[in-house]
């Protein structure tokens, strides 16, 4: 039960960074404060997707092959947000 929830979540884990794209369609979701703030809202979701499904496939020893899928996605997910946080600091202190 506990690796069926665990792949579940990890699954869902997946596609919700892809809800950015119809949010961003909106105006108001455009403008400078609060582009900012989704874009760095998303990016921590993803940073903590792809440690929660290390997590989860390391410790909890979730090791099926719907969860090494995840694992991937969720990692390189987590790779790319951390290089878009990297990247927004340098410019702002540069």
């Amino acid at each position: 039960m506990k690796e069926k929830l665990l792949t579940s979540i990890g699954t869902i884990m997946i596609f919700i960074p892809w809800t950015i794209l119809p949010l961003r369609t909106f105006d108001w979701a455009l403008e400078s404060p609060a582009a900012e703030i989704i874009v760095y809202s998303y990016a921590a979701f993803m940073i903590f997707s792809g440690i929660f499904t290390l997590l989860a496939y390391v410790t909890a020893g979730v090791k099926n092959a719907l969860m090494k899928i995840c694992l991937v996605i969720t990692l390189i997910y987590a790779a790319a947000a951390a290089a878009i946080i990297g990247l927004s600091l340098i410019t702002a202190f540069s």
